[in-house]
């Protein structure tokens, strides 16, 4: 839930099984990912209600597309927000949809829950409008941390774009600010270990981004891009996740993970003594660890860039 983390698809930096390493295994990810769209799904259910706002009181909703779904938490929550529409997963990795489909059951969802396998940014082709020869074309097209994935983000939107509807809406979650969960003085180490941990996965980032098959830079101004993509009435809103202390075991399970997976990834970034304090932080026993310590919170905003498709 950090810039680089997903909400939906948890797209989090620093994930990797090796220092440095920039490849994420999704399937290895999938319960902290979903163990983080359970986290975000107070602020999931307000971003649904404001995109519909933003559709408007006279726009008819019959298919939702979640592009880079992941475990299909916002799929389930577009699903029960909108009753008459089909809301669709779109993933790259199966073991996400399976977890899908089971989540859609469970909540009583099934007949208005569907997946589709489909590798982005290949994928994104239209097809008929039911999805046949691609994913097909929606009044709503979602994606969360899914574009800073693909090489090419401008071609990427542009492709989003193009599945919508007339008078359809595209939401793009990206950015937002840093993930916040320790006090800048925790007892142990150097203070200021949470803002030092943020350069490090901003390298990570640029290396993960260089690394991408046809790997562009531009200056990510989302509303700029969307607009380029053909859009209108391009906006953005931004909404707070505000967990204070002490957190509950999921939150802290959740922080636990991404420590785990930080220090796995970054540990050769850090010096000896950070890498110290991670240890601390990570060690169940500890009452300094993330999972005992009463100061521990988690505070994260997340930014949504939306624009809409000429109903001409």
């Amino acid at each position: 839930m950090s810039p680089h983390s997903d909400s939906g698809h948890g797209h989090g930096h620093g994930h990797g099984h090796a220092n440095h390493s920039t490849d994420i295994d999704w399937e290895v990810m999938a319960t902290q990912l979903e163990n983080s769209g359970e986290l975000q799904l107070p602020v999931l259910r307000r971003t649904v209600a404001r995109l519909r706002e933003l559709l408007g009181p006279d726009k008819e909703v019959r298919r939702i597309l979640d592009i880079g779904s992941g475990p299909g938490v916002m799929t389930c929550v577009f699903a029960e927000a909108f009753a008459d529409a089909e809301a669709v997963a779109v993933d790259g990795t199966p073991g996400l949809l399976d977890r899908t489909l089971a989540r859609a059951e469970r909540l009583g969802l099934g007949g208005r829950v569907a997946v589709r396998h489909a590798e982005l940014p290949e994928g994104l082709d239209g097809g008929d409008e039911h999805g046949e020869g691609g994913v097909g074309t929606a009044d709503l097209v979602w994606s969360s941390r899914a574009v800073h994935h693909l090489g090419d983000q401008q071609g990427a939107l542009n492709a989003l774009a193009a599945v919508l509807r007339p008078g359809g809406l595209l939401a793009v979650a990206e950015g937002g600010l840093p993930m916040r969960f320790l006090p800048r003085d925790i007892g142990i180490g150097r203070p200021g270990l949470q803002a030092r941990l943020d350069v490090v996965q901003e390298h990570w980032f640029e290396i993960m981004r260089a690394e991408l098959p046809g790997s562009t830079t531009l200056v990510e101004d989302w509303p700029a891009m969307l607009s380029r993509a053909g859009l209108t009435r391009v906006g953005s809103f931004t909404s707070l996740l505000d967990l204070q202390a002490p957190l509950g075991e999921t939150a802290r399970a959740y922080l636990h993970t991404h420590l785990t997976r930080l220090r796995e990834s970054m540990s050769e970034s850090l010096d000896v003594e950070d890498r110290k304090t991670l240890d601390v932080l990570l060690d169940p026993g500890a009452p300094e660890g993330i999972l005992r310590r009463p100061d521990a919170f988690l505070l994260s905003a997340t930014t949504v860039f939306t624009g809409v498709r000429s109903a001409q």
